[in-house]
């Protein structure tokens, strides 16, 4: 028997225009390193942490939280588990295998345009910096 990480609810931030039922899949593109085509499919139980990933992901679109479930196993994101910071106080993970769209969320905190500046610049840092690799 497997070691359930959270029970969730978990959302998934983006661009894209999603409906009920959609399934998210690995294989595109990274919002952080565009040259990277990502193993995974990345999510969290944190509303806000979605909402920010939304805000920063790559796209014309309007930023978008969605309640998602994971349709098969998962493991704690390990950019930003351990590496970066004890435990998961992020409760953010990564699966190999699909997130299915419950409905998209609207009670979720945005962000200013400062702080997304500065949220920017961190990310422009971090791809500057060797040591900013995804592990993938």
């Amino acid at each position: 028997m497997s070691q359930v990480l959270d029970e969730g609810p978990f959302f998934h931030g983006t661009k894209a225009d999603l409906r009920v039922g959609d399934l998210l899949t690995p294989g595109f593109r990274s919002n952080y390193r565009p040259e990277v085509v990502m193993n995974h499919i990345y999510f969290t139980a944190l509303r806000d942490g979605a909402g920010l990933a939304a805000e920063l992901a790559v796209g014309e679109g309007a930023p978008r939280v969605y309640a998602v479930e994971p349709t098969g196993a998962f493991e704690d994101d390990p950019n930003v588990t351990d590496k970066k910071f004890p435990g998961n106080p992020t409760r953010s993970y990564r699966s190999a295998e699909p997130l299915r769209v419950l409905g998209e969320v609207a009670d979720w905190t945005r962000q200013t345009p400062e702080a997304l500046e500065a949220w920017r610049e961190r990310l422009a840092a971090l791809r500057a910096d060797e040591r900013g690799q995804i592990i993938n």
